[in-house]
């Protein structure tokens, strides 16, 4: 015994001089996530939530009275009216009484949870009279949200997961320490889906490409995005603060990147957001009457692409194989115009690029015409917005030859 506990402590102190990560402080609460150790649902703060808070309590408990009769009479038998005790088994057959009770004793049984949870089951499908409606779209892998009615409508913005790749790969050790101090690992973004507390709102999902699911398990909520299809869900924040959620669904190999962020705010604080959003949209609004320039376009994609590619593709265009291949130096890339276009529209299928036709022509335009003149790339042309709003209207047969690997 004291040679095991030799070798054992032996061991622990040999990893604890091998790697700094073995001494790091113990886990932490996530901020309006999980909870370490935590063995029931999240802390409800919707009136939805609540109730199946509750529910969920009920039925446990019937589930585990069941249980203990129906084990305990089981357990007492055989042990009450074993063979060593002189017991015979009887030999009956067809108790019309024992069938009637347990026939209708179950059934009463599943009546009372059907009714208990019959309110709360009309109550999340009841989305009218909404304050705010808001549309949250599924892609590989990120949200878009759209405002479409309410305080903030005609807001929208895309919402992707903040958490730096080089914590994610670990490939050091300062970055492994870095993940293990990160109380949001995997569920930050860098745009978070802003209400106002006590308010109705109204979530419209759909998707892009393929099934996701949006889920905020504060809210009581999860309402699958369907691609061609509009379905919703609602929740009322009682309290406010910041509460994450994912994707729900299966969606692809960067399923477990896709997190839901939602900041509840007080009416102030919202009305406040709300006034700086519309402010930064007015300012980030091109022209579409505007003959830009290669330079201009250049300038503009530059932007574009620290925005939305630069997580994938690295800032040098060098990718980040296998999953995102480089764009420095690719014939895909310099190649005919049509290419890179469809595929940025279109996404393409069996690979991690998704489509970005939720960007504007010119958001498109530029950032094309920024990774094909940058770096190694020397192509000196320039993608026009007229050329993105014209391939808008290509047929999905040539859409599907032009993104077809090459």
């Amino acid at each position: 015994m004291a040679v095991a506990t030799h070798i054992v402590g032996r061991t622990l102190a040999l990893l604890a001089a091998a790697s700094p990560l073995v001494a790091l402080a113990a886990p932490q609460d996530m901020p309006g996530g999980p909870a370490v150790r935590q063995l029931n649902l999240a802390a409800p703060v919707t009136g939805i939530a609540s109730q199946m808070y509750d529910l969920h309590l009920i039925m446990l408990g019937i589930c585990s009275v069941i249980f203990v009769v129906v084990f305990g009479f089981m357990f007492y038998s055989i042990y009450a009216h074993r063979k060593s005790k002189g017991h015979k088994a009887a030999d009956f057959h067809e108790s019309t009484t024992v069938e009637i009770a347990w026939t209708v004793v179950p059934m009463l049984i599943v009546i009372v949870m059907a009714g208990l949870a019959t309110k709360a089951v009309l109550e999340m499908k009841d989305t009218s009279n909404a304050d705010i409606t808001i549309k949250a779209t599924g892609y590989q892998w990120k949200w878009g949200y759209d405002y479409l009615k309410g305080e903030g409508e005609g807001i929208r913005f895309v919402s992707k997961l903040s958490t730096p790749r080089d914590q994610i790969d670990g490939l050091t050790d300062a970055a492994r320490a870095a993940r293990a101090a990160n109380t949001t690992y995997l569920l930050e973004v860098d745009n978070e889906l802003v209400v106002p507390v006590g308010r109705k709102i109204r979530i419209l999902t759909t998707a892009d490409d393929v099934i996701h699911a949006w889920m905020v398990p504060a809210f009581g909520v999860k309402q699958d995005a369907i691609p061609g299809f509009i379905r919703d869900t609602w929740f009322k924040a009682e309290k406010v603060g910041i509460y994450r959620g994912q994707c729900a669904e299966l969606c692809g190999k960067e399923h477990g990147f896709m997190p839901i962020v939602v900041n509840v705010k007080s009416d102030a604080d919202y009305a406040k957001w709300v006034g700086e959003q519309k402010k930064l949209m007015a300012a980030k609004m091109d022209d579409p009457n505007k003959q830009w320039t290669a330079p201009e376009l250049v300038a503009r994609g530059e932007k574009v692409y620290a925005a939305n590619c630069v997580a994938c593709h690295q800032a040098n265009g060098k990718g980040l194989a296998p999953a995102f291949p480089p764009l420095d130096g690719v014939k895909i890339v310099t190649g005919p115009k049509d290419n890179p276009i469809a595929i940025l529209l279109n996404g393409r299928q069996g690979t991690a690029m998704a489509s970005f036709k939720g960007l504007s022509d010119v958001e498109l335009a530029a950032v094309l015409t920024y990774v094909r003149n940058t770096w190694t790339n020397k192509t000196d042309d320039a993608v026009t917005p007229a050329e993105v709003k014209a391939a808008r209207g290509w047929d999905a047969a040539k859409m599907t030859q032009l993104t077809a690997k090459q």
